[in-house]
C-alpha cells in the first residue's frame, strides 16, 4: 500500500503544480507519477505487486465491460422482439474463493449484469446460488461464471 500512497501523493503534487484542479489533470498525474515510480521501483521486490496489479486490473475491467454488453445485447432483444426466449433456472456454483471479500465482489459482479441474479450463499461459503434468465445450457453458463471468478480470484490474489 505504500506505493499506492506515494502514486497518490505524486499525483497530489502534480495537480497543485499545475494549477488545474479537475479530474482529467488528476487522472493524468496519477498515470505520469504511476510510471515514474514504476521506473524507480523497478528493482524493489516489495512493489513488484503493486505494479503488476494494473495489467490486471484493465484486463479485468475489459474482460468485465465485454460480459455486461453481452449480456444487455441479449436482454434487449429478448425484450424488443415479440417471442421470448427466456428460459430461468437456479444454478449452484461451488467457490473456489474462501475470501468473504472476495464472495461479496463476486456475488456483486454477478448481480450487476442483466439476467444474472445473486440469490444466496450457503452457510459453509462453499456454494453459492445465482438465477439466471437464460439458463439454455448450465454446463456454459457454469463454465462462464467460474471464468469470472477465476478472475476476481486472480486480480484479488
Amino acid at each position: 500500500m505504500r506505493a499506492f500512497g506515494w502514486n497518490m501523493l505524486l499525483a497530489m503534487a502534480w495537480v497543485i503544480l499545475s494549477g488545474t484542479y479537475s479530474i482529467g489533470n488528476l487522472v493524468v498525474g496519477m498515470v505520469l507519477s504511476y510510471l515514474v515510480l514504476a521506473y524507480v521501483l523497478r528493482d524493489k521486490p516489495t512493489f513488484a505487486r503493486y505494479f503488476g496489479k494494473l495489467p490486471k486490473i484493465i484486463g479485468f475491467v475489459l474482460f468485465f465491460i465485454w460480459d455486461l454488453l453481452k449480456a444487455n445485447a441479449r436482454v434487449a432483444y429478448d425484450v424488443m422482439t415479440p417471442t421470448h426466449l427466456m428460459r430461468p433456472g437456479v444454478i449452484a456454483i461451488p467457490l473456489d474463493v474462501k475470501d468473504e471479500g472476495a464472495i461479496t465482489i463476486f456475488a456483486n459482479l454477478i448481480t450487476v449484469t442483466p439476467g444474472t441474479l445473486t440469490l444466496d450463499v450457503s452457510s459453509d461459503r462453499k456454494v453459492l446460488y445465482v438465477h439466471i434468465m437464460y439458463l439454455d445450457d448450465e454446463a456454459r453458463q457454469l463454465a462462464e461464471l467460474k471464468a469470472l471468478e477465476a478472475r476476481v480470484i486472480d486480480l484479488l490474489g
